[in-house]
């Protein structure tokens, strides 16, 4: 149940100021999905996770390891009594008397009182449509991904391993420390200096490492069919991925044509460090790469993943039947997920071939 005495609620020039004058001391929580955060959000805020399935799992209450997993720093100044307040927001929620019992808010809020102390919590009025709509400059509002031409170009193909270029200019941003191409992204020194990457993450068996002792690189050898088993890379592919992070620096995910074996990898990082549902990470990256398609077994090994690292997630991980999935998940009748492409899947087929992937994942009610 709410606790309403403990909440109370903010108008949208008082969190301006505060962010203009005391940032360090206030802690806003964005309680929106992951997707509708990426596309735009208050500057500084953190994206809780509450997902369906933690939500489901949880059975109305979530904790704040839960729900600030992966923000060890943030929970721990929150525990430690240093922020002085902490803000919520939605979309557009206008006042208290409206908000949910079953809410995203709702969870949160309970986390928060019941684990922690001497600290303030409101809710924002209006949520984001209101703040953006009268604060833009203190908003980050990704721009419209245009879906840019994938034809062939004059310089087509990496010499080195005759790759044609499915590419969309050059690589793309997942994260500001992450980036998916290409192996003719791979080979170009300049582009890579000029975007700051200093690590490439070779998910290949035949790419070559152009530029040995100019950058860091990580091999990870798989070819792309429906016998590799990428999954066991998934560990050492992350933890490579944060080492590149935690210095500061930026790494280039890349495969052949960067549409299968690069874009499993990327799709298993975002699931594992923000705890997103499998089909929210694709929606994500194929936003920002239209011609990603991993094989279908590769998809089958990441909705394995996806169970994985969701139940970790939850406190009744043990009493779950769907906390994990075997070794059939990905074709069993019984399982609850279902397949929405094809089983024979092109790993380099041309764009005009990938429009199933709209929508690539559907799953039960249940989950």
């Amino acid at each position: 149940m709410v606790m309403m005495d403990q909440l109370c609620e903010m108008d949208c020039s008082v969190l301006k100021r505060l962010m203009k004058d005391d940032s360090e001391k206030c802690l806003v929580l964005d309680c929106r999905s992951f997707l509708a955060f990426s596309a735009g959000h208050i500057r500084g805020a953190v994206n809780i996770r509450c997902n369906t399935i933690v939500r489901r799992r949880a059975k109305g209450s979530v904790s704040l390891d839960q729900i600030l997993s992966g923000d060890e720093e943030v929970k721990s100044k929150l525990m430690s009594g240093m922020y002085s307040a902490v803000i919520l927001y939605d979309e557009r929620t206008s006042d208290t008397d409206t908000i949910k019992d079953d809410s995203t808010i709702t969870l949160v809020i309970n986390a928060l009182c019941r684990d922690t102390f001497r600290t303030e919590v409101y809710l924002l009025k209006g949520g984001f449509d209101r703040f953006f709509s009268q604060y833009p400059d203190y908003c980050i509002k990704t721009k419209t991904l245009s879906m840019t031409s994938t034809q062939p170009s004059a310089e087509s193909s990496c010499t080195s391993c005759g790759t044609p270029q499915h590419d969309q200019g050059g690589p793309v941003e997942i994260l500001p420390f992450l980036f998916l191409g290409s192996a003719l992204h791979a080979s170009k020194k300049q582009m890579l200096d000029g975007m700051g990457i200093s690590a490439l993450l070779n998910v290949s068996s035949n790419c070559p490492n152009h530029f040995e002792g100019a950058y860091l690189y990580k091999c990870i050898p798989v070819e792309d069919n429906h016998k590799e088993d990428i999954s066991s890379w998934f560990t050492e592919a992350i933890e490579f991925i944060d080492s590149v992070k935690d210095s500061n620096g930026r790494v280039l995910v890349h495969c052949q044509a960067g549409i299968s074996r690069s874009a499993t990898i990327c799709l298993a990082y975002l699931m594992k460090k923000k705890r997103v549902r499998l089909d929210e990470a694709f929606e994500f990256v194929k936003q920002r790469r239209s011609i990603i398609s991993p094989n279908f077994s590769f998809m089958g090994q990441l909705l394995q993943f996806e169970s994985q690292v969701l139940a970790t997630s939850c406190s009744v991980e043990a009493a779950s039947p769907s906390a994990s999935l075997g070794a059939e998940s990905s074709s069993s009748p019984g399982t609850p997920y279902i397949f929405s492409f094809p089983v024979s899947v092109g790993p380099h087929g041309q764009p005009g071939s990938l429009s199933y992937l709209q929508s690539p994942i559907t799953t039960s009610p249940s989950c």
